[in-house]
């Protein structure tokens, strides 16, 4: 018995050691929203320094302080239908993935509040949108796994191949970089939809990798929701990339450093904001590591 008593324990010591081996957090956690969304799922930072975050299951873009987390109200509230992600153009307008309804809501705000200005239909499972800083717009339509370039209503790239993908997500540079959940890879597109790069090593253990974010270094922020976790990864560091840190051990979970099924994720500055999906909240993480 007694012999069997130091076997477990040597086995949970060499288990804590190969845990203490692996990347450290890339940040601390700071605070977390309420309880009050229903499957949250991608946010973005928008003109007014709020948190727009596509709030799936309330069918709506629900609205964040970005410093308390505190719901500060919404807009589309019922005429979203299961929607996935949102992104702000140049011109402050909201592009909203309607994935329910298979497009690309535009809505845009006035002194009366939001409204919808314009929409790009015919979308199958829109996953993913992005306003560029080029004007474009580019749109993930995961259930006929094209990426489209829109400039205005007119498609004038396509980039397929890309099955089940989800979120797009700009470079400094102005290169795109899309998150393709099924393949479990990161794939990087030049503006004109050319195949630039495909991150896919082993060493980052994605499974379902559905939402990122660039920060001004150029680091993916990658929400890898079937692993419960958000992995920072500089795709600069040779071929393959490097794994810098992680939030999360692989198990869902909820407090610090623990996800439960991650899929948003916004940076402004040193801080992180996730959408803790499957804990109907948003956290909020600050710099632990440059």
């Amino acid at each position: 018995m007694r012999r069997a008593g130091l076997i477990l324990l040597f086995l949970l010591a060499a288990a804590g050691a190969v845990r203490a081996q692996g990347p450290a957090p890339f940040a601390a956690f700071e605070r977390a929203s309420a309880e009050v969304l229903n499957d949250p799922h991608d946010l973005a930072i928008g003109p007014d320094g709020r948190l727009y975050v596509a709030d799936k299951f309330n069918n709506r873009i629900a609205i964040l302080d970005a410093e308390t987390l505190e719901v500060l109200g919404s807009f589309g509230d019922g005429q979203l239908w299961n929607v996935h992600d949102i992104s702000f153009g140049p011109d402050g307008r909201a592009h909203i993935a309607v994935t329910g309804t298979g497009e690309i809501a535009i809505w845009a705000q006035d002194g009366a509040g939001w409204h919808q200005v314009g929409v790009l239909t015919g979308l199958p499972r829109t996953e993913g949108a992005l306003a560029h800083s080029n004007g474009r717009v580019y749109v993930m339509a995961g259930g006929a796994g094209r990426l489209i370039a829109f400039e205005g209503t007119v498609p004038v790239a396509v980039a397929g191949g890309l099955y089940g993908a989800h979120d797009v997500a700009e470079a400094p540079d102005g290169s795109i970089w899309v998150a393709d959940n099924f393949s479990r890879r990161l794939v990087q597109y030049s503006a004109d939809l050319q195949l630039m790069r495909v991150i896919d090593h082993r060493k980052y253990g994605f499974i379902g990798p559905r939402y990122l974010d660039v920060d001004p270094a150029g680091r993916l922020v990658v929400a890898d929701q079937e692993g419960h976790r958000v992995l920072l990864i500089d795709p600069a560091a040779g071929e393959d990339g490097a794994l810098i840190g992680t939030i999360g051990n692989g198990l869902p979970g909820k407090g610090p450093n623990l996800l439960d099924d991650p899929e948003g994720v916004a940076v402004r500055g040193g801080v992180y904001f996730f959408a803790d999906s499957d804990n109907n909240r948003v956290v909020r993480y600050v710099v632990a590591v440059n």
